[in-house]
């Protein structure tokens, strides 16, 4: 195993599945999403390994998640795995709205109803930490690469590529043009598609691009083969 990959978590908790939120949901009550987490997360041994960490960022229908799913076929399960840095956070919003959480997950018009108010409520909490989130899904690990489906904000990118937390970070920007994106569903949301978990990223220097489009100069099922070859290259440095 390479010795760049090892180092230790700066925040270690036992892995917060969807599952484990919701018991400690259901011991808490709606005490907010801090009362959870402060009931799963007690001192713990820090994991040996730290994963090589791909952090995906794009705008609605640009095709993240598919993207990601891709990737993670291409690395293997045994490799890769995704996290979603809003799945704990829908979660919380889900359990203290009385919303139904596997259709907040999902692409469809049960979350765009939500999401302008999810956005407000969890800048509300990233205002107290902006790493809050991050942290759950780093602690739930189990791979040597993790591939972060959903980055919106500048600190989510710092978060990773701070040096002393010991990650070996690769960001990638999924890019369709909006032609493309309304085929797919997208319409323009004032206080969705301007604000800055749309729009806090964009402009940034990235180490790979993929463009999602048909007919783009680099086909996606290539992009994506390049992007895998890079991060089997970090595995094995």
């Amino acid at each position: 195993t390479s010795s760049r990959l090892r180092g230790e978590f700066s925040c270690i908790c036992p892995a917060p599945s969807p599952h484990t939120l919701d018991r400690n949901f259901e011991k808490t009550g709606r005490g907010g999403i801090m009362g959870i987490v402060s009931s799963i997360c007690r001192p713990s041994k820090p994991s040996k390994q730290v994963p090589v960490v791909v952090i995906f960022s794009g705008k609605r229908k640009s095709g993240k998640d598919y993207c990601t799913e891709r990737l993670k076929s291409e690395l293997g399960p045994e490799t890769a795995e995704i996290g979603r840095l809003s799945a704990p956070l829908k979660l919380a919003y889900a359990k203290e709205h009385d919303l139904d959480y596997k259709q907040l997950l999902s692409d469809g018009p049960y979350k765009e109803k939500y999401r302008k108010d999810m956005i407000r409520w969890g800048e509300e909490r990233r205002t107290k930490d902006p790493g809050f989130f991050a942290k759950l899904v780093v602690a739930g690990c189990t791979r040597p690469v993790l591939i972060i489906s959903d980055a919106r904000r500048i600190t989510d990118i710092e978060f990773f590529k701070d040096p002393a937390k010991g990650f070996n970070p690769i960001t990638v920007r999924v890019e369709a043009t909006e032609e493309t994106r309304k085929t797919r569903g997208w319409v323009f949301t004032d206080g969705v598609d301007n604000v800055e978990s749309e729009c806090g990223l964009d402009g940034r220097n990235w180490d790979h691009v993929i463009q999602n489009d048909p007919g783009a100069k680099v086909p996606l099922t290539d992009a994506l083969k390049i992007l895998a070859s890079s991060i089997r290259g970090r595995l094995e440095d």
